[in-house]
């Protein structure tokens, strides 16, 4: 087992040597650091989904058997899918600011230091952030459009997701080329709660959340001098502003067609 930095640095071996495929093994944060080694090469990208969730290749349509998987791989059949960026960094599932990336330094905490199983860590990292419940000022620039919000939380995905049970946290497509932004609205922790609750049995009010269209550039800034956000689960401590972009068919991926 590598983490994700030694995986990056390997593959980008890889593409250098020219090799026509890379078969990586693991979850969605080894497949994201693979997807920014490799993006933009002939290099294709095989997937073992080893993972817990394995977000992005279960909306890729891989399978979660490996003796499937390694079936697929053989196959050959090739989609080229958009990867997204945060200052550089690439994410191939989502990023977040605000009350998320709290909840993934408390889980993490709790794995560590008590070994709590991932899940478990989730739920009551969960309690304890909406406890400590707040807002984050930023202001947007949206392709080229300045606005001004105060959210709890700004999320940020790698093409479209879907809100609404039973397929929420999925996406239908992965090469539309567009950013997914929610904005949701500034609201009392009770009201944040009901929010995240009706978006998804898919009966969000008008005044929950605010989707913006097209995105294809954001940019994020702060008065404050450090924010943390969240790429694929991993958090990171970074001075604003943040430039998001989405990179159009970027990675070639085995993958159903």
């Amino acid at each position: 087992m590598i983490d994700g930095g030694e995986a990056e640095v390997r593959c980008r071996a890889i593409v250098e040597r020219g090799d026509p495929l890379l078969i990586i093994g693991g979850g969605d944060g080894t497949i994201s650091a693979a997807a920014g080694a490799i993006a933009d090469s002939p290099t294709r990208l095989g997937i073992l989904p080893l993972g817990t969730l394995n977000h992005f290749a279960r909306d890729l349509g891989i399978p979660t058997d490996l003796d499937d998987a390694a079936a697929l791989i053989a196959t050959g059949a090739e989609r080229r899918v958009d990867i997204a960026e945060m200052n550089g960094r690439t994410f191939i599932n989502n990023s977040a600011v605000g009350l998320y990336p709290l909840m993934v330094v408390d889980r993490d905490l709790q794995r560590k230091r008590r070994l709590r199983s991932k899940r478990l860590a989730m739920v009551i990292a969960s309690i304890r952030t909406l406890i400590r419940f707040g807002h984050q000022r930023l202001t947007l620039t949206v392709n080229d459009k300045q606005t001004r919000v105060d959210t709890p939380l700004l999320f940020v995905g790698n093409n479209e997701y879907q809100l609404a049970l039973p397929g929420a946290g999925q996406r239908d497509t992965l090469d539309d080329g567009k950013l997914c932004v929610l904005v949701l609205r500034k609201k009392t922790r009770a009201g944040f709660i009901a929010a995240v609750m009706r978006a998804l049995v898919g009966r969000a009010h008008n005044d929950d959340m605010v989707r913006l269209d097209d995105v294809e550039r954001l940019r994020v800034d702060s008065r404050r001098r450090h924010l943390k956000v969240s790429l694929d689960g991993e958090v990171l401590r970074v001075n604003p502003p943040l430039d998001y972009r989405i990179r159009k068919a970027a990675l070639r991926v085995i993958a159903p067609k």
